[in-house]
């Protein structure tokens, strides 16, 4: 099995060999200060990115993750169940990709599958192969390094959503629908979070910014609090749909569930 694209062949800047980062409480001194701040728990509306939107995303995604990644990942261990029932359905034998595997909760959902990881976050990484023996790596899902074609379907759960662009988050979607064989048979289940969420404790619904900042508090014993401020798209009924046809994606299916919005879709 070879999905790997070679050396210089359409990977850019992508740096596959990048360092486990260090986690918990160290890390945190490294993370830009426009991230942390010393209370403020509720979310911030940002209607726009106001510099270029890979130092944003660095600054507010990135950087963000590396300093929480063992508190996140200790949240993060229940599979969704419609996440599941997508898992379960592929073939035996077929060769799928998560795409922002987090700490690999999905990896070993179907045994029957060759599922292969890839995260952002080194240190997510770090816990997936520690934590799942995943075959997991550090990937941009902007600049896949998957062959095109190659693979028989693919996840991407509360990712996209991280992007500040419509342009970038529809480049994502369009990477991810790169990496899968040609044809209905090959399905893409995208997940992101909903601007309706009325009935949540969040309280947004239809009225509200659709860009945020939303907070994850730190506390720990013999540290003091810090709050880290995350960036999210919340996307609206039929954006989701909207992305995907617009790099011509196919929407198979597409729902509501527990606050978010999700489509199956293929090439």
């Amino acid at each position: 099995m070879h999905l790997m694209r070679e050396k210089g062949k359409g990977i850019g800047d992508l740096d596959l060999n990048l360092p486990v980062l260090p986690m918990g409480a160290d890390w945190e001194a490294e993370l830009p200060p426009s991230s942390s701040t010393a209370d403020g728990n509720e979310a911030q509306k940002q209607s726009e990115p106001p510099e270029a939107p890979e130092t944003y995303e660095e600054t507010h995604v990135h950087a963000v993750y590396e300093a929480i990644a063992p508190h996140f990942s200790s949240t993060r261990h229940k599979p969704w169940p419609l996440v599941t029932s997508f898992l379960l359905s592929q073939r035996p034998g077929s060769i799928g990709l998560d795409v922002g595997c987090g700490n690999g909760k999905y990896l070993p959902v179907n045994p029957s599958v060759h599922l292969l990881g890839s995260d952002r976050s080194a240190s997510l990484v770090h816990l997936a192969r520690t934590e799942r023996s995943g075959e997991v790596i550090v990937a941009d899902g902007l600049t896949l390094p998957y062959r095109p074609a190659a693979v028989d379907f693919a996840i991407s759960i509360a990712v996209v959503h991280h992007l500040s662009t419509r342009t970038r988050r529809r480049d994502a979607i369009a990477a991810l629908l790169r990496c899968l064989r040609p044809g209905p048979d090959a399905r893409a289940l995208v997940y992101v979070w909903a601007l309706e969420q009325g009935a949540s404790r969040r309280g947004w619904d239809e009225g509200s910014e659709q860009d945020t900042l939303v907070p994850w508090v730190m506390r720990s014993k013999g540290a003091p609090q810090a709050t880290y401020q995350r960036y999210y798209h919340l996307y609206r009924k039929g954006e989701l749909e909207e992305d995907v046809r617009s790099v011509g994606g196919t929407v198979l299916e597409s729902g509501y569930e527990k606050d978010n919005w999700w489509v199956i879709c293929s090439r």
